[in-house]
């Protein structure tokens, strides 16, 4: 082996301290081993060159230094292995970029280089033994060239090739280097500009059309250009995510990066959920004899995949959003984040105002909060049609593929795209209330199926389990009942009845806190979907009034029903009764006694007198004058025309 790479000539304490198997383990020891072996004899002459097995050591101290080829077979293996490990590692410290650089440049070779490379490590390594054998350089070579039918020369210049070089990194550094004779056909580069950006675009030209384009192009230009598969062979060279880019689109370019991976294990049952709308492929009839396919929006828990509320409705709002969440709340708990869609309903400022980020809609500081901003869940937004960045879509497909089809649809199933449509579309509308029930039983399906691969369920568990599992070992915050009326949708500028009742679509509400506020305009909180439900009750300043019942219409017969409804009046009237007697605790004696006694008023007398002044003759004060008073008297008596008068206004009375 060359002493250019490993060390040649070592003393006794050095491979003392190498602890070599075959060996003593003192320097004396090995010095007297040397002695009985012969590596050392004195009185024979054994030459200090690279052939000998020792040498007298230069330097202060003196000595021998002994040649590897003495030492014992077993010991010779582990030093020179030792001594490989050293100078390899030496060397790849000195050089790992160009070490990595040649293992890239490696990694792209054909199978048919690497092998012959593979083939150069077996020669060599054949050499190596043999040399660790005893046996010289030459000798090795020699040996090796005869059994693997290989030329010296060849042998000798792979040796050089890994000179210095670890093990290791053999197999790059015998790689063949040539990569034979390319011959590439001339081509003008405004010809080759052509055919690509004719070539390159969205419309997707076929080959041969673009060929033909960019050929008469050339011709009149007098361009050079090759025949057209040498020029279709050289546009397959352009890597192949171009073509995608160029010829299917953006889209399609994405679907080839690897979807981010999320690990919903992250979160706990009800600490983040999803929400979407889905369009039902179904027709649908509704009470007022409409047909139309109606749209779900659901809540899905993110952590276990469960949907965990959903409302109906025939276009997609923010009322249906607030009542869907509002399910939620109620039946599960507050979540701490909520991925939406950015939809008009999804962004409308009565369930996202206050959201810095809510990029829909122009943001206002006199924006109301939303119901989810007040209730402190954070609010992100997912990209539309987006599987990764909202679950729940995957769960749509899955209605859309198995419960649209559901037997009981049969006829209204409509198609998911219009060149889907059955042979029987349009044949059949599923009323409302049986399309609500096999949905709500399809839905349930959908939750309690076991062996989900989710990495949550493991392939075993369903959405049930993994939720009921985590929301019983995690602290899930609820709602308080004035939170619970944020969501519940608001009609305003309601006006009170005279009896202190409140009509709305159709049903009465009756309240006795609504007495004192007959004939002013209210404000009313109701769920659309139960308006039979009691609706909460506002002043137009915000104020919270009370609950108002609904008040059920029963049958003009219903003897049962008019006794409960004369027993409710008559506890509500004794009630009353109760707070007016507690409200006037004294008797009308009791106040009357209270009253100061009555004295007698004085009448005044007048103090200054005006005496009475007559006209026309002053009779006689001793005589009466019989003509002037029956005169007189006929005067105070009403005439004939006023007493048919007041005659016409009692007839009329």
């Amino acid at each position: 082996m060359s002493a250019g790479v490993l060390k040649e000539w070592w003393t006794p304490a050095e491979l003392a301290g190498l602890k070599l198997p075959g060996l003593p383990s003192s320097a004396s020891a090995i010095g007297a081993k040397a002695d009985a072996e012969g590596w050392r004899k004195p009185g024979l002459e054994y030459p200090a060159n690279p052939k000998g097995l020792w040498r007298k050591r230069s330097g202060r101290g003196g000595g021998f230094e002994y040649r590897y080829d003495c030492l014992p077979l077993v010991a010779r293996t582990k030093l020179m292995h030792a001594e490989a490990v050293r100078a390899g590692a030496v060397k790849a410290q000195a050089g790992d970029e160009s070490a990595g650089e040649m293992w890239r440049w490696f990694e792209g070779l054909t199978e048919t280089k690497k092998k012959k490379a593979e083939q150069a490590v077996v020669v060599l390594q054949a050499v190596a033994a043999l040399e660790l054998s005893g046996l010289t350089t030459s000798v090795a070579v020699a040996l090796v060239a005869a059994e693997q039918k290989v030329s010296e020369k060849t042998i000798f210049n792979w040796k050089r090739k890994v000179a210095g070089l670890s093990r290791a990194h053999w197999l790059p550094a015998l790689a063949p280097r040539h990569v034979g004779r390319i011959v590439e056909a001339e081509c003008s580069l405004d010809a080759w500009d052509v055919l690509k950006s004719d070539y390159f675009r969205a419309e997707a030209p076929d080959f041969s059309a673009c060929y033909r384009r960019t050929l008469s192009i050339a011709k009149e230009r007098g361009w050079t250009l090759p025949p057209a598969r040498t020029m279709e062979r050289r546009v397959q060279t352009i890597p192949r995510i171009l073509h995608i880019l160029s010829r299917e689109g953006v889209e399609a370019a994405a679907r080839l990066y690897p979807a981010q991976i999320r690990d919903k294990s992250v979160y706990h049952a009800c600490e983040a959920v999803n929400a979407d709308g889905h369009v039902w492929d179904v027709f649908v009839r509704y009470p007022d004899g409409a047909v139309e396919r109606p749209i779900m929006v659901g809540f899905q828990d993110v952590y276990s995949g469960k949907l965990l509320s959903w409302r109906f409705c025939r276009s997609e709002n923010k009322e249906t959003v607030l009542l869907a969440f509002g399910d939620l709340v109620t039946d599960w708990g507050i979540p701490r984040d909520a991925y939406l869609d950015n939809g008009r309903a999804f962004a409308s400022k009565w369930i996202s105002g206050g959201s810095k980020t809510r990029y829909r809609f122009k943001i206002r500081e006199t924006d109301p909060q939303g119901v989810l901003t007040s209730l402190g869940v954070n609010i992100h937004w997912a990209t539309p049609y987006h599987g990764q960045a909202k679950p729940i879509e995957r769960a749509w497909r899955d209605f859309a593929r198995e419960y649209a089809k559901h037997p009981a649809f049969a006829g209204a199933y409509v198609g998911n795209k219009p060149d889907a449509k059955p042979e029987n579309y349009g044949s059949k509308a599923i009323p409302f209330e049986e399309f609500e029930r096999v949905v709500a039983a399809g839905i349930a399906e959908h939750n309690a199926r076991k062996g989900r691969k989710s990495r949550v369920c493991g392939g075993k568990l369903s959405f049930d389990d993994v939720f009921a599992a985590s929301y019983q070992q995690h602290p899930i915050l609820k709602a308080t009942p004035e939170q619970s009326r944020l969501w519940l949708l608001a009609a305003e500028g309601v006006k009170v009845r005279e009896n202190a009742q409140i009509g709305l679509l159709g049903n009465t509400y009756w309240s006795d806190d609504l007495i004192d506020l007959i004939g002013h305009d209210v404000t009313i909180r109701f769920d659309v979907d139960d308006l039979h439900a009691s609706v909460h009750v506002y002043r137009l300043d915000g104020a919270y009034i009370g609950l108002a019942e609904c008040i059920a219409a029963t049958g003009f017969n219903d003897i049962e029903a008019a006794r409960t409804h004369s027993r409710a009046r008559k506890d509500w009237l004794k009630a009353q009764r109760a707070m007016l007697a507690a409200e006037t605790r004294l008797g009308i004696d009791d106040i009357a006694a209270l009253l100061p006694e009555t004295t007698k008023v004085e009448k005044p007398r007048a103090k200054v007198v005006q005496p009475a002044t007559f006209t026309g003759p002053k009779p006689d004060a001793g005589a009466f004058d019989q003509d002037a008073f029956e005169r007189g008297l006929a005067a105070l008596q009403p005439s004939a025309e006023i007493l048919r008068f007041k005659q016409k206004e009692s007839d009329a009375a």
